[in-house]
């Protein structure tokens, strides 16, 4: 299934052969499974552990000496003393991806190092699509009259519902997290916003990709994203246009955001 590593592969190359890597797999899977009539809790439980596997392998292969934090993983103790930490999600999006048909379902792999997302990619296998930090995105400029918010399927985020009705926002449902971030990143949407929580493995690479894109990245009070902390949950995540960003921050702060600026 893997490709031999390309030798002196960066950790952005590493990041997307990964991602696009696993995505195939994912995709084999998947189909493999529909076509024997597999039940949706097979399709996606299989998949999830493929993906993980691969992931934390060729990791331990290629990159010894770095911790991994994976959603289907246990606890590697390792990440709270070190340097480089992998942060992956092995298949985001398990509800979409037991859906015959869907393609809003991802992958995500990024490096935490000394402090700051350094790399990272997001694949969108079902759609034989990656965003990746080297080479960046290209952000598409934006013609639209009237901002197009990304959100939930399954139901509307209390932030996702008041930025919408400040900014007179269209309204687009995807299912993951990092399908929502990469609708931003290639002009199919402007704003993603999320509160309510998900986990780190959730938003680190989509956030270095949308940053890598020029795009704005933070929690909804405006304040930066920390990743690899003790505790995985995160409560909030903001991608949007640079130039959307002081009118999502207002409407969902206002008064307090411009007394008490996010340091």
């Amino acid at each position: 299934m893997s490709t031999p590593p390309v030798q002196h592969e960066t950790d952005a190359q590493l990041a997307t052969r990964l991602a696009v890597e696993a995505g195939r797999l994912l995709v084999q899977l998947r189909d493999d499974h529909f076509s024997r009539g597999a039940p949706a809790w097979q399709v996606m439980d299989n998949g999830d552990l493929a993906s993980h596997r691969f992931l934390v392998q060729a990791l331990q292969e290629l990159r010894a000496d770095d911790a991994v934090l994976s959603e289907e993983g246990v606890e590697d103790p390792r990440r709270f003393t070190a340097d480089r930490v992998w942060i992956v999600d092995p298949l985001d999006g398990t509800n979409e991806y037991g859906e015959r048909g869907r393609h809003d379902w991802a992958v995500h792999v990024a490096l935490w190092e000394t402090g700051r997302l350094s790399a990272g990619a997001v694949s969108l296998p079902a759609l034989d699509m990656v965003f990746a930090t080297d080479p960046a995105p290209a952000l598409p400029p934006n013609e639209r009259e009237r901002p197009r918010l990304v959100t939930s399927r399954t139901r509307n985020p209390p932030a996702a519902v008041v930025v919408a009705n400040a900014l007179g926002c269209d309204a687009v449902r995807l299912g993951s997290a990092g399908a929502k971030a990469m609708a931003v990143v290639v002009g199919e949407a402007d704003i993603y916003v999320h509160d309510g929580g998900m986990y780190q493995w959730d938003s680190a690479a989509p956030a270095v990709v949308a940053e890598a894109a020029g795009l704005h990245v933070s929690r909804i009070d405006g304040s930066p994203l920390v990743y690899n902390q003790r505790d995985p949950w995160l409560p909030d995540f903001l991608v949007c246009r640079k130039e959307l960003a002081d009118g999502v921050l207002d409407a969902l702060w206002g008064d307090r955001r411009r007394r008490f600026p996010a340091r």
